[in-house]
């Protein structure tokens, strides 16, 4: 069935509608929808690769504002859903400790997992459940997001099919290789 959807995803980039579509499954991605906005972004830009760039700022632009509805969700709704279950199981302290620990590492959390394919939702409803700092949250998502998109973009600008092939195959590599470089920065500018 997921099989199905992902093709139905992917023929709408052939659509003369193709860049609304991609703001909308970039919204829909960061808050609840499980097909990632590659989906479309990918033959997009290899039929136009001059429209690349503009393409990957549709891609950030509305996965940025997605993540908001996603924070949303998580502050809203766990108040209603989450809190009365983690009362009743007495686990109010754990989850006090849980928001401490995600004021202080959250950044981080935001800024790994928003440039690997690992669903970007989980990271936004989970900032919003944590009381994360929400313009914080904005700017951080505008970043991680902005060189996802902008990376694939890039490539696939300059070195078309091929490199299509390689992220398809490898993307959890490739953008696992990328946080991992983006962290190791963060932590040589911190230490040294």
């Amino acid at each position: 069935m997921l099989q199905r959807f992902y093709q139905r995803v992917l023929a709408l980039s052939a659509s003369r509608h193709a860049p609304w579509w991609l703001a909308a499954v970039s919204f829909a991605e960061s808050s609840f929808f499980p097909i990632p906005p590659d989906v479309l972004l990918i033959p997009m830009a290899l039929a136009r690769p001059e429209r690349a760039w503009r393409l990957a700022l549709i891609c950030t632009a509305a996965s940025v504002a997605g993540g908001a509805l996603g924070y949303l969700i998580g502050y809203a709704l766990f108040d209603q859903l989450a809190a009365p279950l983690l009362h009743a199981y007495h686990y109010d302290a754990a989850f006090a400790r849980f928001q401490a620990t995600y004021a202080e590492w959250g950044l981080w959390v935001i800024l790994i997992k928003g440039l690997t394919p690992i669903p970007y939702k989980i990271v936004t409803i989970a900032s919003g459940a944590a009381r994360f700092d929400f313009f914080l949250f904005m700017a951080a998502s505008a970043v991680t997001r902005g060189a996802r998109f902008f990376l694939v973009a890039t490539l696939l600008h300059f070195y078309g099919d091929p490199v299509r092939i390689f992220i398809e195959r490898r993307l959890t590599l490739v953008t696992s290789a990328i946080a991992a470089s983006v962290l190791g920065g963060f932590l040589l500018l911190r230490y040294l």
